[in-house]
This record gives structure tokens, C-alpha cells and sequence, in this order.
């Protein structure tokens, strides 16, 4: 006769432990939202009306104001999430809140990512092809650019119009979730591995390698034609990116486990790629002002002084792509000859 484990019964007390222990986790999670969106939005606010109304347009401002916009947007919808965790995973709001916080949610993330490949594609183009730069590189023809990722993310976004909704969990609370099983002939876990597989790749992978290349090519050129070391700018540049991908993989890892069984897992993910956005979206664009800066200094400069500093080309690297233009150019001559 064949011996059967005995089943394991959990008490009504452990039951009520776990769901205050998870209550008390989703509070605090909440908490950090709602307090994120509040500084997030004055930060990333003053810093967008600074670089719209006390900058000179430029195409450094024209990049990093449409920037600071994505996450002005991504921002906007933190308190939803932050009430939604508040309340223990309890959707207090409509249907159609639902489908546009993840809506513009989705497109403040996918239009950062690629203002940022836009951003550090324009610094491969000024380093390394200087000649081409000087005919092409025009703030017209960034506005077009620009356009053109908005449009591109705003395409990626959409689908979550239909997707997000909201479901019934008992009869006291409900979800706000992303259902891929619109039609009842949609396999859901297939359409949600198309959907993880297609922004994998195109708001991480594909971004990362189009970067990591920029850089690598535009280091190598520096210290090939000796010019001169990278201004605050490219720091800038490069914190944006650094925190971009340091904070927001673990909502890509999360969006791959929701595809496993792995539970534990997944929480600690949803946790983890909670903060890691806040901390990205809410706080990246307060480091522009700090980077590259002396502790000492920071406290003595007005805040517009610290935004010219960190968007204003830095006058050596212009004489250097100017003199680099200039033997290219009569190097052709040369060859033409």
C-alpha cells in the first residue's frame, strides 16, 4: 500500500499573517510611489520649463527637453499606481483610467528609450562623421526625428489601449491588468510572449547595442584624433543611459517571469521594478544638474547656470569637430585632386 504524504493545512492565523504582511508591503510600496510622483514632478517639471523658457534652442536643449517630457508623462501616472498599492492591489478607478495609465505609462518609457539611442546616435554623428554633421545635423531636421519617435512610440503604445482593463478579484476588490486575450480566439500566453519578445528587443536590446556601439565608436575616435576629453554633456548623456538601463531591467526580468510559475519570483520583481521606475523617471534629470560637478560648487550656482552647463556644448570639443571637418575636408580635396 502505497504510503501518501499528508496534506498541509495552513491555519486561519498564518493566512491572516501572510495577507497583512503582504498589506503592509504594498502600503509602503505605495507610499514610495505617491512620495516619488511629488518630487518627480517638481524636479522634472522645473527642469522642463527652465530648459523651454531660459535656454537657447539648441539641439543638446531640443534632445534633452522632449526627454525630460517622456518622463513628465511616465510621472503622471505614478499616483494611480501608487493609490492602486495604497489599497492593496484594490482598482478604485474606471475602465477607460485603467487603459490610459498604461497607456501613457508604456509611452513615456518607450519615447525615453529612444530619444536616448536618438541622442547618442547625434554624438556618433558629430565625433565621427564631423563633415556629414555640418550639412545634416540641423535642429529642422531634429524636429522631423523627433516627430518621428513620438509617432513610432505612440504606435508601440496603443495596443495597451486595448489590452489594459480591469477584472473582477472578489467580490470586494478589483485588478487593473493587461489581458492579451482580447478575442476569445487569442491564445493569451502567446500574445503575451509576442508582445515581451517585440519590447525586449526594441526599447532593450536593440537600444543597448545601437549605444553601447555610438560610444565605443566615439571614444575610440577622441583618442584616435586626440580631441578633447568628453564635456559635461556626454556625462549627462551618459548617466541617462546608465540609469535607464541599471532601473528599468528589472521590469523587463519581471515581464519574463510573468510567463513562469515562479511567484516568489515575480513579487520580488514587481517590487524591485516599482522603485527602480520611480528612481529613473523621478530622479535621472535632477542628476543632470550634478553631474560633473564639485559637491562645493552645486550650492553656489543657480539652477539655470547648472542647466547651461550641462546642455551647452563644451566650446573645446567645438574647436576640435571644427578642426577635424576642416582636414577631413582637405583631405578629400587631396584625393580628388
Amino acid at each position: 500500500m502505497d504510503k501518501t504524504k499528508p496534506m498541509k493545512y495552513i491555519s486561519v492565523k498564518e493566512m491572516n499573517t501572510s495577507y497583512n504582511s503582504e498589506a503592509s508591503i504594498n502600503i509602503a510600496l505605495g507610499s514610495f510611489v505617491l512620495v516619488s510622483f511629488l518630487l518627480g514632478m517638481g524636479m522634472n517639471g522645473t527642469i522642463f520649463w527652465l530648459l523651454w523658457r531660459k535656454m537657447t534652442r539648441t539641439l543638446n536643449t531640443l534632445w534633452f527637453l522632449h526627454l525630460t517630457l517622456s518622463y513628465l508623462i511616465a510621472c503622471c501616472t505614478l499616483p494611480f499606481f501608487g493609490i492602486y498599492n495604497v489599497l492593496n492591489l484594490h482598482w478604485v478607478f474606471k475602465d477607460v483610467v485603467c487603459k490610459l495609465v498604461f497607456f501613457f505609462l508604456t509611452l513615456g518609457m518607450v519615447s525615453t528609450v529612444f530619444l536616448l539611442t536618438t541622442i547618442s546616435l547625434d554624438r556618433y554623428l558629430l565625433i565621427c562623421h564631423p563633415v556629414w554633421s555640418q550639412h545634416n545635423r540641423t535642429i529642422p531636421r531634429a524636429w522631423k526625428l523627433i516627430t518621428g519617435v513620438w509617432l513610432l512610440s505612440v504606435c508601440i503604445s496603443a495596443p495597451y489601449l486595448a489590452f489594459s482593463e480591469t477584472q473582477e478579484a472578489d467580490k470586494d476588490r478589483s485588478t487593473c491588468k493587461i489581458n492579451y486575450t482580447v478575442y476569445e480566439k487569442w491564445d493569451g500566453k502567446k500574445m503575451e510572449l509576442v508582445f515581451i519578445v517585440i519590447r525586449f528587443s526594441l526599447n532593450f536590446w536593440l537600444p543597448f547595442f545601437i549605444i553601447m556601439f555610438c560610444y565605443c565608436s566615439v571614444g575610440w575616435e577622441m583618442k584616435k584624433k586626440r580631441l578633447a576629453r568628453t564635456g559635461k554633456p556626454f556625462k549627462v548623456l551618459g548617466v541617462a543611459v546608465a540609469s535607464f538601463f541599471i532601473f528599468r531591467l528589472p521590469f523587463y526580468l519581471y515581464m519574463c517571469f510573468r510567463l513562469t510559475p515562479l511567484e516568489e519570483t515575480q513579487e520580488h520583481l514587481r517590487i524591485t521594478f516599482h522603485i527602480g521606475i520611480c528612481l529613473n523617471i523621478c530622479f535621472t534629470p535632477v542628476l543632470y544638474l550634478f553631474v560633473g560637478e564639485k559637491f562645493q560648487q552645486v550650492f553656489k550656482m543657480s539652477i539655470v547656470v547648472l542647466l547651461k552647463k550641462a546642455f551647452t556644448e563644451d566650446p573645446r570639443m567645438l574647436v576640435d569637430v571644427a578642426n577635424l571637418r576642416t582636414e577631413e575636408m582637405q583631405i578629400r580635396v587631396v584625393h580628388s585632386g
